[in-house]
């Protein structure tokens, strides 16, 4: 079966643009597809383009202790919540692939955080488990960075959370696809640290966007990070993370020390 991949992307003159993925060749988009973007006839060569994150979204909707074995392992719960446990990241957290994630001075630890992310398609209010998967547009990667030590210190997570750089997405959007039972991967420096199955998610993805438009308006574009599982450890600068989930693609960034 064919798979929609909806990107979007810079090429030589700068100008990004929303683009739909045809092999190798990007066929550009007058906007946004949740916005109603269509193909204008133009295409580029991918090799000839720079992937943005493939979202813009009006807020980060993310979803903490959503795997039992993650569970098992924080150091902030002893049982699986009896409810998704939502908390927000600020849109000013999302980088591109190949972008550097920034290891802040105040912290001394930063873990990753592998998860898959959905992208909604249409105002979401109220919506029902059985009609969820209406609103939904498609699934990318994520990178839930955390500085660990500052969520611990914190005793609630927008700090830790929210660090300019500590949302990479992509590298586009995969529509089409049963999110149920996706292998999600988080490799670190080229080793496997990450591996369980969204089959092993607590509450799954139409259960999780009922939950959350029953608490906060969804708009199209807008991005829920599903969780991620057990595995998560510290990066330094010189890293190199990638997250990987099956049947969507793969994600990686490194990490640098900050510039200030």
């Amino acid at each position: 079966m064919e798979y929609r991949k909806t990107v979007r992307f810079a090429n030589k003159d700068g100008v990004v643009r929303y683009g739909e993925l045809d092999g190798d060749i990007v066929h550009t988009l007058s906007s946004a597809p949740w916005m109603g973007g269509s193909r204008t006839g133009d295409r580029v060569a991918l090799a000839d383009t720079m992937l943005k994150a493939p979202v813009e979204p009006s807020k980060i909707v993310c979803i903490g202790l959503n795997y039992h074995a993650h569970v098992d392992a924080s150091f902030s719960a002893d049982k699986a919540p009896e409810a998704p446990l939502i908390f927000l990241k600020p849109p000013s957290s999302i980088i591109s692939p190949g972008d550097a994630i920034v290891h802040p001075t105040v912290s001394e630890r930063v873990d990753y955080e592998a998860e898959l992310g959905v992208v909604i398609a249409k105002r979401a209010t109220r919506v029902s488990e059985a009609n969820a998967f209406d609103y939904v547009f498609g699934y990318t990667c994520v990178n839930d960075v955390t500085a660990r030590d500052l969520q611990k210190k914190d005793g609630q997570w927008s700090r830790a959370k929210g660090f300019d750089t500590f949302c990479p997405v992509g590298p586009w959007i995969v529509s089409g696809i049963d999110p149920s039972d996706l292998l999600v991967e988080g490799i670190h420096n080229g080793e496997v640290k990450q591996s369980g199955r969204t089959s092993m998610m607590i509450f799954k993805v139409p259960f999780l966007i009922s939950y959350i438009s029953h608490v906060m308006t969804l708009e199209p574009g807008d991005l829920i990070s599903t969780g991620t599982p057990s595995g998560i450890a510290p990066m330094k600068p010189g890293d190199s993370i990638e997250v990987r989930v099956e049947s969507v693609g793969s994600l990686v960034n490194t990490v640098i020390a900050p510039a200030y």
